[in-house]
């Protein structure tokens, strides 16, 4: 056996089709086919459930699986040691990050990238279930997500910052209206524009709610910031979101931005990466980098 063969497995395991599986290795279906069914023969189990289509895997299947993911990770992070040994860290460092927190990677990549400039980055928005899967199988190599709300299982964590929300809509006139707090009480009677439930962010705001003894029935859902901004510049809705993002929404001149009470809401948002070892050097650079920085200096709620 082989690491290409791995490497079809876990393509194989995450396109859950062959063709695709075959296209994202740059090689021929039956190319990858053949290599599977070697490496079936080589183990004397069979791997894959057949049929007209891509099934699934057998149960020894997915250990083989399971065994093959730790062992090309380990291979790149023993890539990635030795070449920090040689006296420059090269290899790539995957990071998932739950959407409200996009606006802080930029304020972690630039020092990093500064000190490790042969290291790149491939940062994609995820939600937090999906990061702890990702950690789980070695799909990436640390994530950005909330830490003292639904907090995940095997991990160490890093603190980046605390996370608090307000809610934001356009103004009717041009006037400057003299409120700037709202109570979740009052918030849950206007028209809204929120995540959707299977956002962790969403679930902190339905929370609160619930801790204010009331419960909110968005008009509109979506699993993007954007376009919350984009529903409040209609006038018709409004939305709650995480201070820190207003500057990544496309909200009309003279928006109004107020503080949610009663509660007072707040939750922390930091790195997690996978408790085992050897953890992956580009992953150990980046909480070292975290651990010497300020809280102000990573970003200011």
């Amino acid at each position: 056996m082989n690491f290409k063969q791995f490497d079809y497995l876990i393509a194989l395991a995450q396109e859950r089709h062959f063709g695709r599986a075959a296209k994202r290795c740059n090689i021929a279906q039956p190319t990858l086919s053949t290599a599977i069914r070697r490496l079936e023969d080589e183990l004397g189990i069979p791997i894959v459930m057949r049929g007209q289509h891509f099934i699934g895997f057998t149960a020894e299947g997915q250990r083989v699986l399971e065994w093959a993911e730790r062992i090309v990770a380990d291979q790149d992070a023993m890539i990635q040691e030795l070449s920090e040994m040689r006296g420059s860290l090269h290899g790539r460092l995957r990071i998932g990050v739950v959407p409200t927190a996009l606006p802080v990677v930029s304020r972690l990549t630039l020092p990093f990238c500064e000190n490790y400039p042969d290291v790149t980055i491939a940062a994609r928005a995820m939600s937090s279930l999906e990061i702890q899967q990702g950690l789980d199988n070695f799909e990436i190599d640390l994530g950005i997500t909330y830490l003292n709300n639904e907090p995940m299982s095997g991990v160490s964590s890093a603190l980046l910052y605390r996370e608090y929300y307000c809610l934001v809509r356009a103004r009717l006139d041009n006037c400057k209206s003299p409120v700037e707090k709202i109570t979740w009480r009052q918030a849950a009677d206007l028209p809204l524009c929120l995540l959707s439930p299977d956002m962790q962010n969403r679930r902190i705001i339905d929370a609160a709610f619930s801790a204010a003894g009331c419960r909110a029935s968005p008009q509109i859902e979506t699993n993007d910031l954007a376009d919350i901004g984009l529903h409040v510049k209609t006038g018709k809705w409004a939305g709650i979101v995480p201070r820190h993002v207003l500057d990544m929404l496309d909200l009309p001149t003279g928006s109004e931005t107020l503080d949610l009470v009663e509660p007072e809401v707040s939750y922390t948002v930091g790195l997690v990466v996978a408790d085992r070892e050897p953890q992956p050097p580009t992953a150990k650079a980046m909480l070292a980098l975290v651990d010497g920085l300020r809280e102000d200096e990573i970003f200011t709620c």
